[in-house]
């Protein structure tokens, strides 16, 4: 098929005079593997920035967290001197550290809809919106809050209360 449209546009171009036009062969087929070639790495791209951005969030829940635990430095301290097991004190700033996460991917889904239907209703285009990846956004944001909120926990759960009450 290449080299008979070839031929077309070569004979097509002898007969017409010189000129800055000439005949060309469109393949649509070429053109769509172009088009899933942008298509794939406009996704790497988005992907890549997509993970720099989680790690970043990650990374500054982590660091709220761990600024958590050593202002209640004194409380865990108590806790654990009442006989409060590092189990609980884990789960309590674990949880911590999840709701914390959840409400911004509640708050970021719900700005995303309003954001989607601003656009539409000035554009005039129509918007999908997915239940399904709301509910992803929503919980892969409290996974970052679990995988973020482990090491503050774990430091949490394994203070000596002798240190921690002593610690103003």
């Amino acid at each position: 098929l290449k080299k008979v449209a070839k031929k077309v546009s070569d004979y097509l171009n002898e007969q017409m005079p010189p000129s800055d036009y000439m005949f060309g062969v469109l393949n649509l087929q070429e053109f769509e593997r172009q088009l899933d070639n942008l298509n794939k790495s406009n996704f790497v791209l988005l992907a890549g920035i997509a993970s720099i951005s989680l790690l970043v969030g990650g990374i500054g829940v982590m660091n709220i967290m761990l600024v958590s635990v050593t202002e209640r430095t004194r409380e865990i301290g108590l806790k654990k001197a009442i006989g409060a097991p590092k189990k609980s004190i884990l789960i309590q700033f674990l949880t911590e550290a999840v709701v914390l996460t959840s409400t911004g991917g509640v708050i970021g889904v719900i700005s995303g809809v309003i954001l989607a239907f601003l656009i539409s209703k000035l554009n005039g285009t129509p918007i999908a919106i997915s239940i399904e990846a709301s509910i992803f956004a929503v919980l892969f944001s409290m996974l970052i809050g679990i995988v973020f909120g482990i090491l503050p926990s774990y430091k949490a759960a394994n203070l000596n209360p002798i240190d921690a009450l002593r610690r103003e």
